[in-house]
């Protein structure tokens, strides 16, 4: 949900992507984005949406733990707030033409995590 208050400075960026990156442990029983590629293909992502994107204030941003380490690699589109699940270059292409592009989500990519189960 977005909330913007009467006086809020108009947005920097239309669409903000978050790639997680975070590492943990091996052994970590959550398991992590970085061991599932996320590094390599979040730099595609940016890469992409320089040329997809270039006439549209779009940013991605490589972050740390966006707390869904289970459904990883994962990211989240603003201002929408949509969270998705990639494995490959074609997932990131197939989201940055739907998604970022047209406004449309990518059903097949998306996480719909149980709220009562999410890490605190």
């Amino acid at each position: 949900m977005t909330r913007t208050l009467p006086g809020d400075p108009a947005p920097v960026y239309e669409i903000h992507v978050f790639c997680c990156i975070n590492e943990r442990p091996p052994t970590h029983r959550r398991g992590c984005c970085a061991s599932k590629n996320a590094e390599s293909l979040g730099n595609y992502m940016c890469r992409r949406a320089m040329v997809t994107a270039a006439d549209r204030r779009v940013r991605i941003n490589l972050s740390g733990c966006l707390n869904m380490c289970e459904y990883g690699p994962a990211m989240v589109i603003y201002p929408e707030g949509i969270w998705y699940h990639y494995e490959t270059e074609a997932d990131i292409e197939e989201i940055m033409n739907r998604h970022v592009i047209r406004g449309e989500r990518v059903q097949r990519l998306l996480i719909r995590p149980d709220p009562s189960k999410l890490h605190r």
